[in-house]
């Protein structure tokens, strides 16, 4: 397999970030709405595209923040450079960010109801469909990991066999849903399907990041802090969710 890996669109040869990510989001979205029509909502839907617009915004400018403070050097100043653009996002950021724009638009508005527990299932879906793309760019996408030994070691074209990380993450993803559908009765209160969401996937990219190269400050990257205080912020309901998914 040569990288990247292009997707014949009839006669055009498309890059595969572009489009899995566009395929991440479409299906993500369509999820999202037929979730939305089969379970109602906590929330009228003028409310409701307030909070998903703070969360696109807010994720928008999470993402690109965290991708810039993870590699400034790289980024600044080359945004013509389509190699950039491509490695100038970050999930972590993103979800971090939406995070923060939802809180504030719920602040604004009134709202003190959990809201996300309807993204759940949109966000695993979405994040495993875009990180084909990302396997597939290669090198461009800078989401591999460092050099294996391991008979599963990909080479992306510079002759180093590297964990597919962007694999480990969708094997992850899968794991995450169906533990997510075990114990989805379970988890009672409203906004907790989301907290476990999160706490589950910023614990997963704090490890995975251990096996992918990067900066560290204090041992960790960048990405890696951010991981931590979001697992920090939902803290205080680790242990309550724990304890509700183990109950048979």
């Amino acid at each position: 397999m040569t990288f990247p890996v292009y997707v014949g669109i009839g006669a055009l040869a498309v890059h595969p970030h572009w489009v899995f990510e566009t395929l991440a989001y479409s299906v993500g979205f369509y999820w999202y709405r037929r979730r939305r029509h089969a379970l109602g909502d906590v929330v009228d839907a003028r409310t409701r595209w307030w909070v998903i617009g703070a969360a696109v915004i807010g994720g928008l400018i999470g993402s690109r923040l965290l991708a810039l403070a993870e590699q400034p050097t790289a980024l600044a100043g080359h945004w013509s450079d389509p190699s950039v653009l491509i490695s100038g996002k970050t999930i972590v950021g993103g979800l971090v960010g939406g995070l923060v724009g939802v809180e504030w638009i719920k602040r604004r508005l009134g709202v003190t109801v959990a809201t996300g527990d309807l993204l759940v299932s949109p966000l695993v879906i979405g994040i495993a469909i875009g990180r084909i793309g990302c396997f597939l760019s290669g090198l461009a996408d800078q989401s591999y990991g460092i050099a294996t030994g391991l008979p599963w070691g990909v080479n992306f074209g510079d002759g180093i066999p590297r964990h597919p990380t962007q694999l480990y993450e969708i094997a992850f993803m899968a794991t995450l849903a169906g533990v997510l559908s075990a114990i989805g009765d379970r988890l009672t209160r409203t906004g907790d399907r989301f907290k476990f969401f999160m706490v589950g996937y910023m614990t997963f990219r704090l490890a995975v990041e251990f096996i992918k190269p990067a900066s560290r400050v204090g041992g960790l990257s960048v990405i890696q802090w951010t991981c931590l205080a979001a697992l920090a912020y939902y803290m205080p309901h680790v242990s309550r969710l724990l304890t509700e998914a183990r109950r048979g």
